[in-house]
């Protein structure tokens, strides 16, 4: 009996380490054995595709949902719940017997309900997208739990190991499976490219081994560490199981850690949890704008913060889409149309912002463009120049960011901000990112990057020092409202309409991690008016 390594189980107590599965770890760092695909999509899998009726013999009708039977039929959406579709969907294990290492991760689950809050938050967004793609493809549903244990569905999530994503790909192995990585953008970020380039993996390596349990240590271990364990252990006449190999100890916790979230999904009630309930329908739509814009922009246009728009599209790694593409944008699908009425209206050179650059002696296009956050290649395309050689004195056009503030601008700001606010320090902790310390602070990613001379693509590191400008405000300069609670309302979606953070939400209505909001329930905000209300 394979005796379980533990090495990690004491770090437990910081969240972003235990359950990003692969923030720690090397993971896939061995060469993928299959070549690039030309069609980036496997589609339904050619083979070993009866996982549903082989799991049925194993299964009472007391865990699962009999609608599933036919084989050849597919699971729609037939509930108002993407987590019971989730449930219904099931196909890797039975769930009443737990192996003892997967009981382990159980209960770290049920004794921190608030990580399971927060997660649930994380994966609002994405959560349908992921299901989705999953029952195109015939696919087990609980794989769609898997960003917990990788990323816990932080899209911005970056291990030591140059891990990304929400499904945690380095770099090689992503441009394996499609997913380019340059100046601009980083589709290992891009939730939608990143999703389909995950199951491309994880049904080759089903392939591969015939074994969902097994195709999920390799994503993790690579499969070159599970193909030799396996050989192993037929060497040596033993079972060639999951369970029974001998994989590295973050492995031989991975798959417990996913049956572990999978049965807390099934069965939240018998923990005394409560799930959050996410709409079973479209979250998000993909809207090709067909060339370069200012993400600044496209947030307004959209009528959606800055913020929302980098947590829907956290591939892009600057203040605009790549030059060359890709030119899509994720966007809350009850905000395409607006959009696509309101982009209509704006010819492509009004899609970004341009400002006069004075070359002074010494400069080179190489440090200009460094200067302004742009590339050579574009300061000459949108220059109309050839050669690298440029004369003090000349001017060349940059395109910038409008919510870029230029040198003036930003003195300006802090200056604002000394009168008016104070000035924290604050040290990076693991697992931090960009975007949950401004969300913590409320206060605006760029502002956040430009106030430590950084942009949202540079990585944190643990025990670095930020600058963060917080204005002086209480609430009895704020403006208290009174807010009903409408169906699909979240302490989330609320903390984002009225600009807030959920914790001031809860403090301001006494309300803990796990209060179950009711539609028509009443709540006390504390608002700044001088602030844009969203209507959404």
């Amino acid at each position: 009996m394979l005796k379980f390594k533990n090495r990690l189980w004491p770090l437990f107590a910081v969240l972003s380490v235990l359950f990003t599965g692969c923030s720690t770890t090397t993971k896939h760092t061995e060469t993928v054995s299959a070549d690039p695909p030309q069609n980036t999509s496997y589609g339904p899998l050619t083979k070993h595709t009866n996982w549903k009726k082989n799991q049925l013999t194993q299964l009472s009708p007391l865990d699962l949902n009999l609608s599933v039977l036919d084989d050849d039929s597919t699971v729609g959406p037939q509930t108002d719940d993407v987590w019971q579709r989730i449930r219904d969907g099931y196909g890797l294990s039975e769930y009443r017997s737990l192996h003892p290492e997967t009981q382990n991760r159980l209960t770290w689950f049920v004794n921190n309900p608030e990580y399971v809050d927060k997660v649930v938050e994380r994966a609002r967004p994405y959560l349908f997208h992921i299901v989705d793609e999953l029952e195109r493809r015939e696919m087990p549903l609980e794989i769609a739990l898997l960003p917990i244990v990788e990323s816990g569905y932080q899209p911005f999530a970056l291990s030591s190991g140059q891990a990304a994503g929400i499904w945690q790909f380095i770099p090689a192995t992503g441009r394996v499976f499609g997913l380019e990585q340059n100046w601009w953008y980083d589709g290992r970020r891009d939730v939608i490219k990143s999703t389909q380039a995950a199951l491309d993996y994880l049904q080759k390596l089903h392939n591969d081994f015939n074994d969902w349990e097994l195709a999920l240590a390799a994503y993790n271990a690579g499969e070159g560490t599970v193909s030799r364990a396996i050989k192993r252990n037929a060497e040596a006449g033993l079972p060639t199981d999951f369970w029974s190999l001998e994989l590295p100890a973050e492995t031989t916790a991975y798959v417990p850690k996913l049956l572990a979230v999978a049965h807390l999904v099934k069965q939240p009630a018998q923990y005394d949890l409560k799930l959050s309930p996410i709409a079973n329908e479209p979250y998000l739509s993909v809207i090709n704008v067909g060339s370069q814009i200012d993400l600044s922009l496209a947030a307004d246009l959209a009528d959606i913060t800055l913020d929302e728009l980098y947590l829907l599209n956290p591939g892009f790694n600057r203040w605009a889409t790549a030059p060359q593409g890709p030119h899509k944008l994720v966007l809350p699908s009850e905000k395409a149309s607006a959009f696509k009425t309101a982009l209509s209206g704006l010819s492509t050179e009004d899609r970004l912002r341009w400002k006069r650059h004075e070359v002074k002696p010494g400069e080179s296009l190489s440090s200009i463009a460094s200067q302004h956050q742009t590339t050579v290649p574009e300061l000459k395309k949108a220059n109309k120049i050839t050669t690298n050689f440029i004369r003090a004195g000349a001017h060349l056009l940059i395109p910038i960011s409008t919510a870029q503030a230029d040198e003036a601008e930003a003195n300006a700001i802090n200056n604002r901000r000394l009168q008016q606010g104070k000035q924290l320090n604050y040290s990076v902790k693991a697992g931090d990112t960009w975007w949950n310390i401004a969300k913590a602070y409320t206060v605006d990613v760029f502002e956040l990057t430009q106030w430590n001379n950084k942009t949202p693509s540079d990585v944190l590191h643990s025990g670095q020092q930020l600058v963060i400008w917080q204005p002086i405000q209480t609430a009895s300069k704020l403006k208290a409202i009174n807010y009903t609670i409408r169906n699909g309302d979240s302490l989330w979606t609320i903390s984002r309409k009225f600009n807030v953070t959920v914790d001031k939400v809860k403090e301001w209505n006494g309300l803990s991690d796990r209060t179950l909001l009711q539609p028509g329930q009443k709540l006390t905000l504390y608002v700044d008016p001088t602030l844009k209300i969203s209507q959404s």
